[in-house]
């Protein structure tokens, strides 16, 4: 297995995930040459992900999300071990796309038949995360602010989120995610899969 360019081994984290999204792809009989025209995203990209050559960024993982029907907690879960009833704050799954700022905690425990799921969410001053569509048509979300500010556009609006306040959306098509500072924000991102 190939190491990072710093030369240090691959985060375990991106390694279960290329593993599984390797399984998805072979589970629906996809070549790479298939899957990039289904997602959009380039072969190259696609095999260095699932080889774990590279870490995925939020918007590859949604992109790849929507072409399989999943939400991106239900991916992460799937990489996770057997679901629990319970799990304790250090041990919620904790994934960061560095590229962009952003970082995500799974604060639900996992379980893929259930519809909803709690996700913590914090992007640092500046941050700009844009998904070009939802990964389940249709999707529910409650997006509360805890701390900072968040503008979150969808279907055209920006809405201006502050402390304490919360958007209830359904999700058809583009989202954006912008942290326009002065400090970090932190939020609380319930999904429901409709």
């Amino acid at each position: 297995m190939k190491h990072d360019e710093a030369g240090a081994a691959p985060d375990p984290v991106d390694v279960r995930i290329g593993a599984r999204l390797a399984e998805l792809r072979g589970e629906h009989g996809w070549s790479l040459g298939e899957l990039a025209e289904r997602s959009g995203i380039s072969r190259s990209t696609l095999s260095r992900t699932e080889r774990a050559e590279t870490s995925p960024t939020a918007s590859l993982l949604n992109r790849l999300c929507a072409v399989y029907g999943r939400t991106m907690s239900q991916l992460l879960s799937e990489v996770e071990a057997e679901p629990q009833p319970v799990v304790r704050a250090a041990e919620q799954p904790v994934w960061e796309d560095r590229a962009s700022g952003f970082v995500r905690r799974s604060v639900s425990p996992p379980h893929g038949g259930l519809r909803g799921e709690l996700v913590e969410g914090r992007l640092v001053a500046g941050a700009d995360l844009a998904y070009d569509r939802p990964p389940v048509p249709g999707l529910e979300q409650h997006i509360w602010v805890l701390a900072g500010a968040l503008a979150v556009t969808a279907e055209d609006v920006e809405h201006h989120l502050v402390r304490g306040d919360c958007l209830r959306l359904r999700v058809w098509g583009p989202t954006r995610f912008r942290c326009p500072g002065p400090e970090d924000a932190r939020y609380v991102l319930a999904v429901v899969r409709p």
